[in-house]
């Protein structure tokens, strides 16, 4: 199909629909419209090859994987056509009513080109209503039958539902770009009927030479909203504030937003005058530099008071308070991003008193032609636990809620409630113990919480700091030097070891999880100073952050009860110093990954990259013994071994603390066989190294086609991130074949990959021959040779792990480096299950023969 037929049955005169134009650019967004035409349908659109492939859904989506849906082919429309909202006249094709009821990215889990020929898409959805694994398949034609029937199909996934639960058509009705039910649409006669495009042509026409009778009729138009009133722009509005709850709120009354983490800002618009000012209402324009502000005059507004949160993002997206703290310091303002979540006054009216979803439609209407650092906040009307479970899955920081129909009301509340993924709030600084390797600079900070006492003692935070942070506390708590403690109560002679008292003036934001039974931060990490808050106003938040965004019980966890026993020198040495993680950070990762990774390092041979100091100094891989080794950490003999040193091992927990006390283990590499059987492997891993030039999509098939042939060989592919470029499959496998068997069966896989698809693929590791392909390398599979342990850190930038994963979740939100030290505790606190839970029980013995692979998948 082409873009003809779409032409061919539109009057563009008579229509408000998008004309028909080309696209130059690639993209995989998809939108599904809500269209009161003759009869209810919606219209679901992928976008392929520059268009949008449609299909007519008569019924609609379901999430019940049992139930078909009858989708027919209609002609392609152009990708303009993914943002149309409103109705189409009477006496024109499909007129009627047309509202965006969900939107987002889609993801071929195979070649697209190759399913749409064949008639069978296989493929996820990342959007704002619907998630997970879909299939689209095409039925065959009868005789006489012109159109063309496929079928939607939803994957049983954990997305799905019963078909006892709610239908989604019904549950979640509104559109989720201007929030309207369908039946709103709808003229009566006497005026225009309202479409998207409209709104859009209105801010473009608010320039500086538009008259004042139009700036005025469209200043009517915006702000007609039930509950707003006339009044000047005031200075300033005290902000509403979201309360801690222990699960997401249900119902349809609820909008949920992603819970940002950054600077609550007020921005205040005054015919070209701009202010930002804190959640105190201190003025920090000068703090963001230019860009937020002139972004800000270039709304077509004259006067306005917007509610936000200024951030920085990670380069997986995700906002960072610890990356805001930094840029603020070294005066950087070039990642600032404001994102808008509220609007309280517009050109001389007041919206206080509208009702949420109302300001954020017009919000959101005001936001169209934003460009540069200003982002609208979007809002999901799904299950609140839907959103946190995904917020949650992604290492975001939690959700908050609101009622949507309610006012804006200043100070803390109930129509604005927050969930977190993990244990975070502010704590006073009430001291700090010196570092232990440099002069000028803090090792940890002492810290407090305001009670009906005074200022409780609440522990130690001894990681999350860059040297550059160290030094800046150090300077910053010099002056303040008490030698009276400023706890209530009596410290014991441990909490008071080598600590300098502070007067209690200074806010630090913590992430821990949880508080231990003496009431003391467990595994804390510092995310930055809150120089918008004061010290008087810290009081915790709460006792233990449930472990679920849920309402389930929070469940046992191994790792809560292990304990670091092998003691630290230099424990604020730091390895990863633009990361601020430590020896001691490090070492309170694995004490909460050991029941993840032990399976995968405990009694093998390892091969280990030390990085004395830190991964930007010198490294070198060792994989025997050394003199003055700690006795928890043990040898293994290999017998083909000529010289007299042992491998490296360890039995327990304590070994492992021991490499990252003595060894500076950065990155553990373990064998893909036991000791005592050195010559069986139990495992066998395929590693997708991406060349130049390869996006992340082709990686993630690439992994769908090695798991495929796995299973082609009687295996069962686990898939993990690698924290460098790639992704790596795992396959448990019986140990019976030994190694050189095993190794010619990862060849033939990789060579058959690559002489199915050369231009997708190669199989040798000549890096001249790599450029846009992926390497299948199969060399990890020989005796003696290692691939990086799940849960193992790597020595790069920013402290990836790597992390294994489902299948379902790879797509883009998640790339090779998304998981590190300081967000991985947090996704494993909120994991339903362990997505290789199964791994030993899927054992199965290799096949030394590998059959010719299917075409291309």
């Amino acid at each position: 199909m082409s873009l003809s037929e779409y032409r061919r049955k539109r009057d563009f005169k008579a229509t408000p629909e998008p004309k028909a134009q080309a696209a130059r650019t690639k993209g995989n967004s998809f939108v599904i419209q809500k269209h009161a035409a003759r009869r209810l349908h919606y219209d679901f659109r992928l976008e392929m090859n520059g268009v949008l492939k449609s299909w007519a859904v008569t019924r609609g989506p379901s999430l019940v994987p049992s139930e078909k849906r009858l989708a027919v082919h209609v002609e392609d429309h152009p990708l303009a056509y993914g943002d149309f909202e409103g109705v189409i006249p009477p006496g024109q094709y499909g007129s009627g009513e047309v509202i965006v009821w969900d939107r987002g990215n889609w993801e071929p889990l195979h070649d697209a080109a190759k399913g749409y020929r064949k008639g069978h898409l296989e493929f996820s959805l990342q959007g704002e209503k619907l998630h997970g694994h879909w299939h689209l398949v095409r039925m065959a034609k009868r005789d006489g039958e012109t159109r063309e029937n496929w079928l939607l199909i939803k994957g049983d996934d954990e997305f799905a539902r019963s078909d006892t639960d709610p239908d989604v058509i019904e549950e979640l009705p509104l559109s989720v770009k201007s929030g309207r039910p369908i039946e709103s649409l709808k003229g009566d006669g006497k005026a225009e009927v309202w479409n998207s495009r409209k709104t859009k042509q209105a801010a473009k026409a608010n320039t500086p030479g538009k008259s004042k009778v139009a700036k005025a009729a469209e200043t009517k138009a915006r702000t007609t909203v039930k509950g707003t009133k006339p009044v000047a722009l005031p200075d300033f509005v005290p902000p509403a504030l979201a309360t801690l709850v222990k699960t997401v709120p249900k119902g349809g009354r609820w909008l949920h937003e992603i819970k940002l983490d950054g600077y609550r800002i007020q921005a205040r618009v005054d015919h070209g005058d701009v202010r930002l000012l804190t959640r105190t209402g201190l003025d920090w324009t000068d703090r963001f530099g230019d860009a937020i502000s002139q972004a800000l005059i270039a709304l077509p507004v004259q006067a306005a008071l917007l509610d936000g949160e200024i951030v920085v993002e990670t380069g997986n997206g995700s906002s960072d308070f610890s990356l805001l703290q930094a840029d603020l310091s070294d005066g950087r303002a070039d990642r600032f991003v404001y994102y808008i979540f509220d609007l309280l006054h517009l050109d001389g009216q007041d919206l206080t008193g509208a009702s949420l979803i109302r300001r954020k439609a017009v919000l959101e209407h005001l936001m169209r032609p934003a460009e540069g650092p200003l982002k609208y906040s979007t809002h999901f009307d799904e299950s609140g636990e839907l959103v946190l479970k995904h917020a949650c899955r992604l290492s975001l920081e939690g959700v908050i809620s609101k009622v949507a129909d309610a006012p804006y009301r200043s100070g803390r509340g109930r129509d604005w409630v927050k969930s977190k993924c993990t244990a975070r709030q502010e704590l006073v600084i009430g001291g700090y113990v010196p570092s232990s390797v440099s002069d000028t600079a803090i090792g940890s900070l002492i810290m407090g919480v305001n009670d009906k006492d005074g200022l409780r003692h609440v522990g130690r935070v001894g990681t999350g700091y860059s040297a550059s942070v160290a030094r800046q506390l150090f300077r910053q708590l010099k002056p303040l030097v008490q030698t009276k403690s400023p706890f209530a109560g009596t410290l014991t002679s441990l909490e008071r070891k080598d600590a300098v008292f502070v007067k209690p003036e200074l806010v630090a934001e913590v992430e821990f999880r949880g508080w231990t039974g003496d009431a003391h931060l467990r595994h804390a990490s510092f995310r930055g100073l809150r120089d918008d808050k004061t010290a008087t106003e810290v009081v915790q938040e709460s006792g233990p952050i449930p472990q679920r965004g849920s309402t389930a019980k929070p469940r046992a966890r191994a790792e809560a009860t292990a304990k670091r026993s092998v003691p630290l020198t230099h424990p604020d040495r730091l390895y990863w110093p633009e990361a601020g993680v430590t020896k001691e950070g490090l070492a309170d990762y694995y004490v909460q990954v050991w029941p993840r990774i032990a399976p995968f390092i405990v009694d093998r041979p390892l091969a280990l990259l030390r990085c004395p100091e830190g991964h930007a100094g010198t490294c070198f891989f060792q994989k025997h013994g050394w003199r003055g080794m700690r006795k928890e950490i043990i040898t293994i003999r290999d017998p083909k071994d000529d010289d007299e040193q042992a491998l490296i091992g360890i039995h327990d927990l304590d070994g492992l603390l021991a490499l990252v006390q003595q060894g500076a283990a950065l990155e553990i590499h373990p064998w893909g066989s036991r000791g005592g059987d050195l010559e069986r492997p139990d495992m066998v891993n395929i590693d997708l190294d991406p060349g130049p030039d390869v996006d992340w999509e082709r990686v993630v098939a690439a992994a769908f086609e090695v798991r495929q042939r796995f299973s082609d060989m009687g295996l069962t592919g686990f898939v993990k991130t690698s924290g460098g470029k790639g992704l790596h499959v795992v396959a448990p496998v019986k140990p019976k074949a030994e190694w050189p068997a095993v190794k010619a069966a990862m060849k033939a896989l990789a060579d058959s990959m690559a002489a199915d698809s050369p231009d997708d693929y190669v199989a040798t590791i000549s890096k001249a021959k790599r450029k846009g392909k992926i390497l299948i390398d199969y060399l990890r599979n020989g005796r003696g040779n290692t691939a990086v342990a799940p849960y193992s850190t790597r020595a790069r930038e920013g402290a990836p792990v790597s992390m294994p994963l489902s299948f379902d979740e790879l797509g883009p939100d998640i790339g090779p480096n998304h998981y590190t030290v300081t967000n991985t505790p947090s996704r494993l606190e909120q994991q339903d299950s362990d997505p290789w839970a199964d791994f030993r029980k899927a054992e199965a013995p290799i096949s030394t023969s590998i059959r010719k692979s299917r075409s291309k998948r």
